[in-house]
């Protein structure tokens, strides 16, 4: 048995002839890596379809998972709009002003200022009671007797008994979110507990991520191509104007890319649960262990990518290989320092080769469970199974805080 501090996920995926994330040109990204250029996919791009995939193994399917929403526009829409129908505007005005600038900081009032923020639903809910709670009073300050919209003078002063009404509640809540955030540990949603957020208004309501993600890069040098494509107009009979109608030009690039993601055990059951002890029961460790499953599941099946209706880039991993335990990760990157073949037995060879040179070196002592298409018994160290039996596998090394060899 060995403890199952950090679980490791390697993967390597096959894509041809797609663009699955683009850089601020509309080119693949790419990086590069022992002196030879590579095609890219960022942490971002990988984490945010993990995140939203509609799928059997959502993360959002898991009993207990709450929601998040990633907006500069939260308060407006999930806050004051609700409310739109039962109040008048100049009420949602007052209090607009006040949530964004709570929510977003100094600078919130202005859109184009607001830091894209990651609230979870149960935080949208109780500000929205809150934003309820508060309008009829300020509605009513703002429609008092001597509220004379035409005189300025007079609408000052309702202005500023309104101003008077808001200024306890900010200052009573003046750390909401973190105050939430301690209540209970899912009120700021699954995602931020998974991948972390940062609150700029309130930085006791930060959370540190526990599932770090690599970028994906190609183990060989990149492999792209200009595409050249036109689009022809059907309703077209002038016979002098012939041709396409519209021509255009992508890039598009083929390639197996290498994934790495770590999952920090210990850090994932203390977001989920929001309690930091040395030992947990099961009971704690449950929704953590499920996470695992069902991320390895959508780290394995779930396609990144960009234009969907043309290339439709879906493929699933040739290869996972998943590690537990108590010792710091290392990726298997270094095994394609060196550019291999674009081939995926000359990378699980490299790879197989590489972790067997740490092995010898370190003598770090991680179980692990793969899987791959080869006949041969590329990981000596790894027990093959399919992606059930890996993900089960890594369930319960969470579940019980240790693996099984």
């Amino acid at each position: 048995m060995t403890t199952s501090r950090f679980l490791q996920i390697h993967t390597l995926h096959s894509y041809s002839a797609a663009l699955l994330n683009r850089d601020d040109s509309g080119l693949a990204k790419r990086i590069k890596y022992g002196g030879a250029m590579r095609t890219r996919v960022s942490s971002q791009c990988l984490k945010r379809h993990w995140r939203l995939a509609d799928d059997p193994h959502a993360l959002l399917k898991i009993a207990g998972a709450e929601d998040a929403f990633r907006s500069r526009e939260l308060v407006t829409l999930k806050v004051l709009e609700p409310l739109s129908a039962s109040y008048k505007p100049l009420t949602l005005a007052v209090l607009n002003d006040t949530f964004q600038k709570h929510v977003y900081g100094d600078k919130g009032t202005d859109k184009k200022s607001r830091q894209t923020l990651l609230l979870g639903a149960p935080e949208l809910r109780w500000l929205a009671k809150e934003a309820d709670s508060l309008a009829p009073q300020i509605e009513a300050a703002l429609s008092a007797p001597n509220s004379d919209a035409t005189d300025k003078k007079a609408v000052a002063q309702a202005l500023k008994d309104a101003d008077g009404i808001l200024k306890p509640w900010v200052s009573d809540k003046k750390n909401n979110l973190s105050t939430l955030r301690e209540q209970n540990a899912l009120n700021a949603g699954l995602p931020a507990a998974l991948f972390g957020r940062m609150v700029t208004s309130d930085p006791a309501a930060n959370i540190e991520a526990p599932i770090h993600v690599a970028h994906a890069f190609t183990v060989h040098e990149e492999e792209t191509e200009s595409d050249y494509f036109t689009a022809v107009d059907d309703l077209k009979r002038d016979e002098d104007d012939s041709g396409a109608d519209t021509i255009q030009e992508t890039e598009l690039m083929s390639g197996l890319f290498y994934g790495y993601a770590v999952v920090d055990v210990p850090g994932l059951v203390s977001n989920l649960t929001g309690c930091e002890r040395p030992e947990w029961t099961s009971a704690d460790r449950t929704m953590a262990a499920e996470v695992v499953h069902n991320l390895i599941y959508l780290i394995a099946e779930v396609s990144p990518g960009a234009k969907l209706g043309s290339t439709a880039p879906y493929g699933r991993a040739e290869m996972v290989l998943v590690e537990a335990g108590d010792r710091q990760p290392r990726s298997l990157s270094a095994a394609f320092r060196t550019p291999v073949r674009a081939d995926l037995y000359a990378a699980l060879k490299a790879s197989a080769e590489h972790l067997a040179t740490m092995d010898r070196l370190y003598e770090t002592g991680e179980a692990r469970r793969t899987l791959h298409p080869m006949n041969e018994d590329v990981f000596r160290s790894a027990p093959r199974g399919s992606l059930r039996e890996i993900a089960e596998w890594a369930k319960a090394a969470v579940l019980n805080g240790e693996a099984t060899r």
